[in-house]
């Protein structure tokens, strides 16, 4: 099968961590001893995240006295993705992957319209106290919003249109290669009416990038992994439960926060209802299981039975991650 795995930001740095190197390094190469049974037998395209990174590489910048101008979120993206794509790279390697194993830095195409640049969602760099958090906004010029128990700021995210070097990606995949690509979502890029590309200050989704080349490659499945175990009902609370399938003709009437849960369902719900094939979304440890379905929470085109999919009268106001 031809899979597109969507690798969490959060998963590669877990909640409350350092951000130290060697930290990263350590959960990149357990995801890639997680990812290794499946490039095996399969051909994986992975997309991942840079939430933690790139908003921690923003506030260096931001903090640099040597520094007339912080780097814009353009640039910064392109950074991650160099980093996260080699070190996802040589850990594949070392996992005993031996089929050829590609790291490209892929520009993403969006609309300098987008109404997400009026109400920035995506969560970048660390968590912090409501006070402190609130410091650093006033300091900044951020937009902070709750991540959980903590503060995080939030930046723009408008909807990926289309993967500049998609023809690129295609000519890896027709020789066997597994490529890494569209990390962070994708260098936010714009285009004018004389095709001259220019960065966009903004991050893009990972999830709704890699729905879009899901589809593009003509994946058979689209898997997101990240640091929680299945789509939770009551999440958070001793009555937590997992949601094992979820129907797409039924995820309308369900609720899911813009922020985290949110734009995993609706990157599901692009590839599900643009195929009529399945996704999956669950922990990064369980890749395997995941794809197998015993693990994690699958999405899928329909479901007769609502007590199959897990969606319960009730439901929509505690489904969470």
């Amino acid at each position: 099968m031809r899979i597109v795995v969507a690798i969490g930001g959060n998963a590669l740095l877990r909640r409350g961590e350092r951000p130290d190197a060697t930290v990263q390094v350590d959960h990149i190469r357990a995801a890639a001893e997680a990812l290794a049974p499946l490039a095996l037998r399969h051909q994986l395209i992975i997309c991942h995240g840079n939430g933690p990174q790139v908003g921690m590489l923003s506030l260096e910048s931001e903090n640099d006295p040597e520094l007339t101008h912080p780097y814009p979120f353009d640039a910064l993206v392109a950074q991650t993705q160099g980093m996260i794509g080699y070190w996802l790279a040589q850990s594949l390697r070392n996992a005993g992957v031996t089929k050829p194993v590609m790291s490209l830095v892929t520009q993403t195409l969006v609309d300098p319209s987008d109404p997400a640049f009026a109400t920035p969602t995506k969560f970048v760099g660390p968590g912090y106290p409501h006070r402190q958090a609130q410091r650093l906004a006033d300091r900044h010029g951020w937009t902070i919003a709750v991540d959980g128990d903590r503060w995080r700021r939030v930046v723009a995210s408008p909807e990926p249109l289309r993967i500049i070097e998609q023809e690129s990606i295609d000519g890896l995949l027709d020789h066997e290669a597994i490529v890494i690509c569209g990390g962070g979502g994708g260098i936010p890029v714009s285009e004018d009416g004389a095709g001259q590309l220019q960065g966009v200050e903004a991050v893009v989704d990972k999830d709704a990038t890699a729905a879009l080349l899901a589809v593009a490659v003509k994946a058979d499945r689209l898997l997101i992994l990240t640091d929680v175990p299945a789509v939770m009902e009551g999440f958070g609370t001793p009555q937590a439960t997992p949601l094992r399938r979820l129907a797409l003709d039924g995820l309308a009437a369900l609720h899911f926060p813009a922020g985290s849960m949110g734009p995993k369902i609706a990157a599901c719900q692009h590839f599900v209802g643009a195929t009529g094939r399945t996704a999956a979304i669950g922990s990064l440890d369980d890749a395997a299981a995941v794809l197998a379905g015993r693990a994690g929470t699958v999405v899928v085109p329909h479901d007769s039975s609502d007590a199959s999919s897990g969606i319960r009268e009730g439901a929509p106001a505690s489904l969470q991650s």
